[in-house]
């Protein structure tokens, strides 16, 4: 049984070697490995399992495969902090730490129904219309995170401001936005939980899947209590720092 078990997973001993010339430095941060036919020859293995063993050590950040170009050894990411203000901030979502050379994209798309768990979030009905947009958002030109906002279309259908990122106040956030229909914003909720990306999640982010990632779901709320927008914020644990700027007022 046990012999059965080792035949089968010849990968992870590769694997295990990787990891030591990583560790010790013999294979250097950013250095391209050799190919899987030199490596293959060098392990007295086939390719395949040389394929697997780098795809271990990618999903593990340890390695990074480069289209057309071959498997690398990843370089470490410096720490950076990002903060969360009430300010408007990158892409109108709140977020002014990646610095002033951060740049996003945006996509909108109308007439989208609430999924059940936006839906209870928005307080609609379930599939009710809405408008979604999906940001990505770069520093240094690499990803930084990546949103996903709602807004009902029982609110801004119709309007100038339906789509985020168009109209005369693109880009201006969620509060600006409603205030040219009459609404004042008065509050945002924020619940922060731990989750792990999936691989198109990974693929955007430019990280391994199943890297550790905090999940920000924040939701507008207006001066009466109605839901105006929510929106869900991912942002890799293994780069960023997340802290919170967050206006005190005068004691009283």
């Amino acid at each position: 049984m046990a012999d059965g078990s080792s035949r089968a997973a010849p990968y992870l001993g590769v694997a295990a070697a990787f990891r030591a010339r990583i560790a010790d430095g013999t294979w250097a941060h950013g250095e391209r490995l050799p190919s899987r036919g030199e490596l293959g020859a060098e392990f007295g293995v086939g390719e395949n399992v040389i394929r697997r063993a780098q795809e271990l050590l990618i999903t593990e950040g340890l390695l990074e495969g480069r289209a057309g170009s071959g498997t690398y050894v990843r370089a470490p990411y410096q720490r950076r902090t990002m903060v969360r203000t009430p300010a408007l901030g990158v892409a109108g979502i709140g977020v002014t730490g990646p610095g002033p050379d951060a740049t996003y994209e945006a996509d909108s798309i109308a007439k989208v129904p609430a999924p059940p768990g936006i839906a209870e979030r928005l307080a609609v009905g379930a599939d009710s219309p809405c408008v979604r947009t999906t940001y990505e958002v770069f520093a240094d030109r690499q990803p930084a995170l990546l949103a996903t906002s709602w807004e009902p279309m029982s609110i801004t259908g119709g309007t100038v401001i339906v789509l985020p990122e168009g109209g005369p106040l693109a880009g201006r956030g969620v509060t600006a936005r409603m205030a040219h229909l009459g609404i004042t914003v008065q509050k945002a909720v924020e619940t922060l939980r731990p989750v792990h990306v999936d691989k198109d999640q990974a693929q955007l982010l430019g990280v391994p899947a199943g890297t550790q990632a905090t999940l920000i779901q924040r939701t507008h709320y207006s001066t009466d209590g109605t839901p105006v927008e929510t929106a869900d914020l991912l942002i890799p644990a293994d780069r960023w720092d997340i802290a919170y700027s967050i206006p005190v007022g005068p004691a009283t």
